[in-house]
């Protein structure tokens, strides 16, 4: 441990293999003779199948296989796709309506898969589905986020999936009889599409009589135990793999149908069966994020001190209920739901609502940006109606240090923050002192300039539990087995060097294993920001384990008591003793000797607790007011992340979210029209933000090292996105509020811009 603060900026290894093309993603490790798979999707919002007639299709060159919904019940394959549900106000169980892998007699939106082909080549896949006569009668599109409306299940006839609440209703309504001033305000927060790098994609195939199913995803053994469940298997019969993986952000979390039809299609066949998605086809049907409204109060007394908040959200979860979809508005949102404000009397009140669109799911935050994207934009909010400065409001309100650690209204217990420390710190690092000038320059050149502040906080998720194994092979290179999946992050260089610095075995002798059901029992994935605090504590306790084994064999090659043998995270030693060898050459002594019981050493962990990231994002935007377009001038990032392992990777992690979190401020939205088409389909109608978007973002950190971990970290993956929303709409706003715009929802594009400052103007 002693190691471990040292904080050292190393550089992805694994990237030489990504930036030269020897990535090996689900499409370049498909086995070799592999069938092609299609999927045949809805091309309406709603409707009731009438005719569905695939028997042109199977007679099509090349086709092997058209798998409808009849031929999966026909399989005995009749369990839904999985949801967790949430309970409801009243006790009861929120709607779990039945999902089917394919559609079964509706269609309920643009996109729902109806029939997978398997044939020879894809463009036989492809031609044989414009043979399926597919006949529907048409329903009205259920689109907006009130009760009533044609019902999209008939477990919810008015469309509301639940009713949720959280808090003391009462308590916080006595808060705001007690007030002396009440602020309200209602939020948007915009659907997006997730866009990663690689779509979605999978290969089934009989290993040996087992199923193998390999995928881009976040874990295998959540869809391992789907797949059994669904295909009605053992587990012990089904192997999942992740190769490479190129962006997840959530959104490749889940299983998707996709991956149960392609399978059951390789056991039908007893060949392997491919699938990759095309961009549009993702755009369809990968989960989509957030898609809520919400109305906001805070209540303040005569001091400007919060004594109470209440939130009431309708939010959007799609056709059907996703994995998660029904929890991130509710308990995921309630994580954070005061942020790092010191108010007890809260109460949270969430509708879900299914409409004839994508389902809505996890994407990086998972209920985090979108709660503090709401408290951040009701403080700023608060500030101008108050008259006081939004950044002396929030230092009013924060949790104080001698309050750690601190139970939250919503039942989180923040073990440690110093939030006023890391505040001081944005406000030198953003030079604040200087933003008159900057904005009095923008004016000189006719444009406008704003400065937008949020101070988040966020919640690890996910299981606290990891395994970790380490392998000592015959040619003195090492294997770490991971429990959890990257995505892009960095992990193979994090997990080598943070085992390298436990126990001095050079990191470029460690190889990371990882995605693979086969070779570890069993493993959380990633998500939720866990996966570095959680894996290192698994190694902790995987190299104590292999210390702890390692003792007595070398006791006895030195010939002292055990309790005289020491390790220095990179040498055994005992007094009296001049053997001192490393663990590499203790491994090399122990396969001499026959020892193979010390060449393997695994160990679970948990975490007592979860840590909780916080910091301050400010940014500087320049709006032309001939024009409405929005430049992101200036941002600055001072985070707590508590001891990092590798601070150059951190920062990383930062810039990524930030720009998706910008990005869904300025550019990205999801159109539907009134049927139900999706009319942002293509990166012709959907915006992302480009590298000319960004700015340089200043990151530094203020460490406060978390008390929930013995490593003191605090998890880093989510946090860009959930600081830079706030602080992005909070800019803009700022730079158009002497021109009369009192409300600005994302996202902020030009023609919305220039309509709000036309609109303010003329109502000034």
């Amino acid at each position: 441990m002693e190691k471990f603060g040292k904080s050292q900026s190393v550089s992805r290894v694994e990237d030489v293999r990504f930036l030269t093309g020897h990535g090996r993603y689900v499409d370049d490790v498909t086995p070799k003779g592999a069938l092609f798979a299609f999927v045949f999707r809805s091309p309406v919002a709603h409707a009731v199948i009438t005719t569905l007639d695939v028997e042109d299709a199977r007679a099509s060159d090349g086709v092997h296989l058209v798998l409808t919904d009849a031929d999966l019940v026909q399989a005995g394959i009749t369990a839904g796709m999985a949801g967790v549900v949430v309970k409801n106000r009243d006790g009861s169980d929120a709607a779990a309506p039945h999902r089917p892998v394919l559609a079964q007699g509706k269609l309920r939106h643009v996109g729902e898969p109806v029939a997978l082909i398997v044939a020879e080549t894809l463009d036989q896949a492809r031609d044989a589905a414009e043979l399926i006569e597919l006949d529907y009668d048409d329903l009205p599109a259920k689109l907006d986020l009130f009760t009533g409306g044609e019902a999209v299940h008939a477990e919810a006839t008015d469309n509301r999936a639940f009713d949720w609440a959280l808090g003391d209703e009462a308590a916080c309504q006595a808060a705001f009889d007690a007030a002396a001033h009440v602020v309200r305000l209602e939020v948007d927060d915009n659907r997006i599409i997730v866009n990663a790098m690689e779509p979605r994609g999978c290969f089934a195939e009989v290993e040996d009589g087992r199923l193998h199913l390999s995928f881009g995803g976040q874990g295998v053994w959540t869809p391992k135990a789907q797949l059994a469940r669904v295909l009605n298997l053992d587990p012990s019969q089904v192997r999942v793999t992740n190769p490479d993986v190129g962006g997840g952000f959530g959104m490749k979390a889940p299983p998707y149908p996709e991956y149960f039809t392609v399978a059951h299609a390789a056991m039908v066949l007893g060949r392997p069966v491919r699938w990759m998605s095309e961009r549009t086809e993702a755009m369809l049907s990968d989960h989509h994020g957030r898609d809520l409204v919400s109305e906001a109060a805070l209540a303040f007394d005569a001091d400007h001190k919060i004594i109470g908040y209440r939130v009431d959200t309708r939010c959007n979860l799609g056709a059907y209920n996703s994995q998660f979809g029904q929890i991130i508005q509710t308990n995921l949102f309630a994580r954070v739901l005061m942020g790092t404000y010191d108010v007890q009397a809260t109460y949270l009140h969430v509708e879900g609502f299914y409409t004839n669109t994508t389902q809505v799911d996890a994407y990086r935050g998972a209920g985090r940006p979108e709660a503090i994207y709401l408290l951040e934009r009701m403080m700023d909010t608060a500030a101008r109606q108050l008259g006081v400065d939004p950044w002396a409001l929030r230092r009013r309100n924060f949790i104080a240090v001698d309050q750690f650690p601190y139970s939250a209204a919503t039942g989180e217990t923040y073990d440690v923050g110093d939030f006023s420390r890391v505040l001081d710190h944005a406000e030198q690092a953003a030079d604040r002192a200087g933003f008159a000038a900057r904005k009095a320059e923008s004016a000189a050149r006719g444009k406008l300039r704003g400065m937008g502040l949020s101070y988040y906080i966020e919640s690890i998720l996910g299981d606290p539990s990891e395994g970790a194994k380490v392998e000592f092979n015959a040619d003195g290179t090492v294997v770490i087995y991971v429990g959890t999946q990257s995505n892009g992050q960095g992990h193979e260089t994090v997990y080598a060097k943070f085992l390298s610095d436990q126990t001095g075995i050079p990191a470029a002798m460690i190889s990371v294993v990882q995605g693979d059901s086969d070779l570890i029992a069993q493993g959380g994935g990633t998500g939720g920001s866990r996966s570095v605090t959680t894996q290192s504590h698994a190694t902790l306790a995987t190299v104590a384990r292999m210390i702890a084994a390692f003792t007595p064999y070398l006791a006895e090659k030195m010939g002292v008591a055990e309790d005289q043998v020491s390790f220095d995270d990179e040498t055994f030693r005992a007094p009296g003793s001049n053997l001192t060898p490393t663990l590499l050459e203790a491994a090399a002594m122990a396969r001499a000797d026959g020892r193979t019981d010390l060449l393997v050493h695994e160990a679970r962990a948990t975490l007592p607790a979860r840590s909780f990231p916080n910091g301050a994002h400010v940014c500087e935007v320049e709006v032309d007011p001939e024009t409405g377009l929005t430049e992101v001038a200036r941002y600055t990032v001072v985070d707590d992340f508590g001891n990092l392992i590798n601070p150059l990777l951190a920062e990383g992690q930062v810039h990524g979210g930030v720009a998706q979190g910008l990005g869904q401020v300025l550019y990205e939205h999801v159109g539907y029209d009134e049927d139900g088409q999706l009319l942002t389909a293509s990166f012709m109608d959907y915006a992302m933000p480009r590298a000319a978007d960004m700015p340089m973002i200043k990151f530094e950190t203020e460490v406060v090292p978390s008390t929930a971990n013995p490593m003191g970290m605090k998890g880093c993956g989510e946090a860009g996105t959930v600081g830079a929303m706030a602080a992005g709409a909070n800019a803009v706003l700022d730079a158009l509020w002497d021109r009369g715009v009192r409300r600005a929802d994302m996202p902020l594009t030009p023609l919305k811009v220039w309509e709000l400052l036309n609109d303010g103007a003329a109502a000034a």
